[in-house]
């Protein structure tokens, strides 16, 4: 057995150990029942584990993925620069993905299946390949219906943020730059790694974290991401933006491909009581050398947009859509590059969704 092998099953057991005590990672008995740590601006009293709106239940769908595809060719769904789709496009693959995930019968119906009025709601984007120039974000025009839609379902804009780690980050993505504007009232925050409300936990290696303000007030949150490759842990998607994209000192914990690191975050109840719904933003996909946007070639068109509530399902899928691309290019598979995303395997240990293609059940129309 490989000395990364032992290091990562040990971490894994450690994780699962972890999650197992629930709240008491946070140390004394006192704080673990959900008392904000000293200093902080928390109200006393509140607890760290989300709960849905009295007598809601958020829908819930272990190993379904809805995938949308545009008909017609890259260019007849694009604007003219070929790096954001059309909003009529955007739109209509977003309401008919939503739909044919959830059976309802509108984009609006389909939001009240993952919101209630009363929640709080956080927005997790993704910019960092958009810095740039705003080429390889999540489009601006997948995120504005998807916000309309959250405030046609009932919740206030006061009450929803869009969020990311950087200022850079989020203007990657179009936010609030010229004239890409998000409904009055909603509000938009880059934590910087910085904004918390909680005490430290200790998730691999003794390195401590805690996940950040916007995520941690809110008791919905919607994950926004794409389907890339990252340098480090091989591939980047649905889990690793919501826990990376969400904590303090995410480079800290990169050893041994981020894995099983990642899983292991997402896998906390302060995670899994919040996360609602994932939607990938996939009309341009990214092979190799992500996660940066560093070489044009690498903005593969892809023309479709999924979406899940199982991040596992929704990250295999991701997986082999690059392993695909490069396989067709000629370039290694991530497992043959030394960079397999093992914590996507992890976090199917954990339950936190399917790993097995052949239990996945995705449904593929074009519109």
């Amino acid at each position: 057995m490989s000395r990364r092998f032992e290091l990562s099953r040990r971490h894994l057991i450690q994780g699962s150990a972890i999650v197992a005590s629930g709240l008491s990672v946070f140390g004394g008995s006192r704080w673990a029942a959900g008392e904000p740590s000293p200093g902080s601006n928390a109200s006393p009293g509140s607890d760290l584990v989300a709960q849905p709106p009295a007598g809601f239940l958020p829908l819930s769908l272990p190993g379904r993925v809805a995938k949308v595809a545009a008909k017609g060719d890259f260019p007849s769904m694009m604007q003219k620069n070929e790096l954001w789709p059309r909003p009529e496009v955007a739109r209509r693959l977003l309401e008919r993905a939503l739909m044919d995930l959830t059976g309802a019968p509108s984009l609006v119906g389909a939001m009240q299946c993952f919101v209630h009025p009363r929640d709080v709601v956080a927005v997790k984007v993704n910019g960092i390949s958009g810095q740039k120039g705003h080429t390889m974000a999540v489009n601006f025009e997948v995120i504005l219906p998807l916000i309309e839609a959250i405030i046609a379902a009932g919740v206030p804009p006061e009450r929803i943020t869009v969020y990311e780690q950087t200022t850079d980050f989020l203007r990657g993505t179009r936010v609030n730059v010229e004239d890409w504007r998000l409904p009055e009232g909603v509000r938009t925050d880059a934590h910087g790694g910085i904004k918390v409300k909680m005490r430290p936990i200790k998730v691999y290696g003794g390195v401590e974290t805690a996940y950040v303000a916007p995520f941690t007030q809110a008791t919905a949150v919607i994950d926004m991401t794409m389907v890339k490759h990252h340098s480090v842990c091989g591939y980047t998607g649905t889990l690793k933006n919501v826990t990376f994209g969400s904590i303090t000192k995410p480079h800290e914990l990169h050893a041994h491909l981020a894995s099983p690191q990642i899983a292991v975050l997402y896998n906390h109840p302060i995670v899994t009581s919040r996360v609602r719904l994932h939607v990938t933003d996939a009309f341009k996909i990214m092979p190799d050398k992500g996660p940066l946007d560093r070489d044009p070639k690498m903005r593969v068109p892809h023309g479709a947009i999924y979406a899940a509530t199982d991040p596992v399902a929704m990250d295999t899928i991701g997986w082999k859509l690059v392993d695909d691309e490069r396989k067709a290019r000629g370039i290694k598979t991530l497992s043959d590059a030394g960079r397999e995303p093992r914590y996507i395997r992890n976090a199917a240990e954990f339950g936190l969704g399917i790993h097995d293609l052949n239990r996945i059940r995705m449904t593929s129309v074009e519109v």
